[in-house]
C-alpha cells in the first residue's frame, strides 16, 4: 500500500502553481476590475501575491538549506 504522503518540496511547488493560476486567472482588466470578482481591489489575488511572497522568502539558497560547496571557494 502506497501512502498519499507528498515531500515539502512537492507541496510547495503544487502552493506555487496554484498561486500562479490564480494570479493569472484574476489579473484585472482594462477597466481595473477582477474579471471573476467584479471588484477592484480583489482580496483572492491578493493572497495569492501574499503567499508567493512569503515562498519566496522563505526558500533557503543551495537546496533546501543545505550550504552551496561552490561558495565557499
Amino acid at each position: 500500500m502506497t501512502a498519499p504522503l507528498r515531500t515539502l518540496a512537492q507541496i510547495l511547488n503544487r502552493l506555487t502553481l496554484t498561486a500562479r493560476w490564480t494570479l493569472r486567472d484574476h489579473q484585472p482588466g482594462s477597466d481595473g476590475r477582477c474579471p471573476i470578482c467584479r471588484v477592484p481591489d480583489c482580496a483572492v489575488a491578493a493572497a495569492a501575491r501574499d503567499l508567493l511572497a512569503t515562498l519566496k522568502q522563505t526558500r533557503w539558497p543551495g537546496g533546501g538549506g543545505t550550504p552551496d560547496p561552490w561558495q565557499s571557494r
